[in-house]
């Protein structure tokens, strides 16, 4: 069984991200072998990466923050995610690029995808944190999900997202179908190691 973690990258008030993490997360559970997790950043309200060293460095003390630890723990437990990020200003969230930050070594060696969305559909958003993940040694997968700004408007104007994101089962499919082959390569890995 893999615990393929899918995380909420906004806090808002009104927040869309929630509708496509919840979608992400029903493609996944009707897969074989996969034991979904959402994770909802405003359930981890950590403060702005404040420690004295970064969590790369070796020999560094243990996370003294409660909730960074629940964080933590609840990475280490993952063998992949799913990252659903808003796009802001050409880039990903802060909550969500503060959340990362403070973990690194709980990353390591596992999969990762990406569902976007915003006025370009969120594919620069995507394209940020591709990078960021290979400095955490992640292995992001090729294949995304970007769901098109008129279905976030929809969202925004009151109106029924299902059948934007109905749209996107094709691509979907494809993005966990490469997700849960590199989780399971790389979980095999981990485990030989």
């Amino acid at each position: 069984m893999s615990i393929i973690s899918v995380i909420i990258g906004s806090t808002r008030e009104g927040r869309f991200s929630d509708q496509p993490a919840n979608w992400i997360a029903q493609h996944l559970r009707q897969r074989d072998g996969v034991d979904v997790r959402l994770l909802d950043l405003r359930d981890f309200p950590m403060p702005f990466f404040d420690q004295p060293m970064p969590p790369a460095m070796p020999g560094r003390p243990p996370y003294s923050n409660e909730i960074v630890q629940k964080w933590t723990a609840a990475i280490a437990q993952s063998d992949g995610f799913v990252f659903v990020t808003p796009e802001y200003n050409y880039g990903t969230s802060a909550v969500l690029k503060n959340a990362i930050d403070w973990v690194y070594p709980e990353w390591n060696r596992k999969a990762a995808a990406f569902v976007s969305y915003g006025g370009s559909a969120g594919v620069r958003s995507v394209q940020q944190l591709r990078e960021t993940a290979i400095e955490l040694q992640l292995a992001p997968v090729r294949s995304a999900v970007h769901i098109p700004a008129a279905v976030l408007w929809a969202h925004f104007q009151g109106g029924d997202v299902g059948a934007g994101l109905a749209e996107l089962a094709e691509p979907a499919a494809k993005m966990i179908d490469d997700l849960l082959w590199w989780t399971a390569a790389l979980k095999t890995a981990r485990t030989a190691a």
